[in-house]
């Protein structure tokens, strides 16, 4: 595994590669990264992962500044597993002239996690975009817990980049549950429970949901009632258009953002 830190370097050193695979991280690796990673070495001649803590995407300074930063620990996981290249770039290195505020993306930013997170989603394509130019990847890797991140980027880079690939990939479970997340570290040993008990209720009442024997207000009373402090929202909707499902041969999941304490959790099921 060869690490840069240097732009020029990285971008001289892979000029030549034809299929390449690219996972944009911001670090504290887990195994839902992992899942991406084994997916693009199975898919491409080499792999390239990035780690850098995307001041832009936080909303909040002090979110920024709490993102859990394991930096050793993840070169020694990815050395592991194998892979070709590892960039960690500094944060001149990605926006040596500032962020681009004025970025189009798709009309996915306005809904579900955009409405909390104002240029949240604007900042996610900014950076890809970035590191596409400097990365030119046949293929980059997303997870689907993220979905509504994945639908965008993959519109932009369906849209302005038809040549890249975005390769969605399902989403990894903890045994209790709990989808894969960095967030997940700031979690104490109560709230990972909450969060486990979140997921079980969601499971078992998305049939009733569906056939409309149950409200998503009672199940967000229900929410609350194991101990989350704020919900964002809780939606049915369809996975391709994230809208509400007009008909039964339509796929749809359950959309929720919740706060235990000070930590935001997204999830889809």
């Amino acid at each position: 595994m060869k690490i840069f830190f240097n732009k020029k370097k990285l971008i001289n050193f892979i000029k030549d590669e034809k299929n390449l695979g690219f996972v944009p991280t911001m670090g504290s690796i887990h195994l839902g990264h992992i899942s991406l990673v084994k997916k693009s070495i199975w898919q491409c001649n080499k792999t390239i992962v990035s780690i850098f803590v995307n001041k832009q995407q936080f909303n909040k300074k002090i979110d920024y500044q709490k993102y859990p930063r394991t930096l050793k620990k993840d070169i020694s996981l990815l050395k592991k597993l194998k892979i070709d290249y590892l960039y960690i770039p500094s944060n001149f290195q990605i926006y040596p002239n500032g962020a681009n505020k004025k970025i189009k993306i798709s009309s996915f930013e306005k809904k579900l996690c955009g409405k909390f997170r104002p240029g949240h989603f604007r900042a996610v394509v900014d950076v890809i975009e970035r590191f596409v130019k400097i990365i030119r990847p046949k293929k980059i890797f997303f997870g689907e817990k993220d979905l509504q991140q994945l639908k965008i980027v993959e519109h932009f880079v369906k849209k302005k980049y038809n040549k890249i690939k975005v390769i969605a990939c399902k989403t990894i479970r903890e045994k209790n549950g709990v989808a894969y997340s960095s967030r997940n570290f700031l979690l104490s040993v109560k709230e990972k429970k909450i969060a486990s008990k979140i997921y079980k209720v969601l499971i078992n009442v998305k049939k009733d949901l569906i056939k409309k024997k149950i409200s998503l207000n009672r199940i967000k009373n229900k929410i609350f009632e194991l101990g989350v402090h704020k919900v964002d929202y809780i939606k049915l909707l369809d996975i391709n258009k994230l809208i509400k499902p007009y008909s039964k041969n339509k796929r749809y999941k359950i959309f929720i953002a919740y706060h235990l304490r000070t930590t935001r959790l997204i999830d889809n099921i």
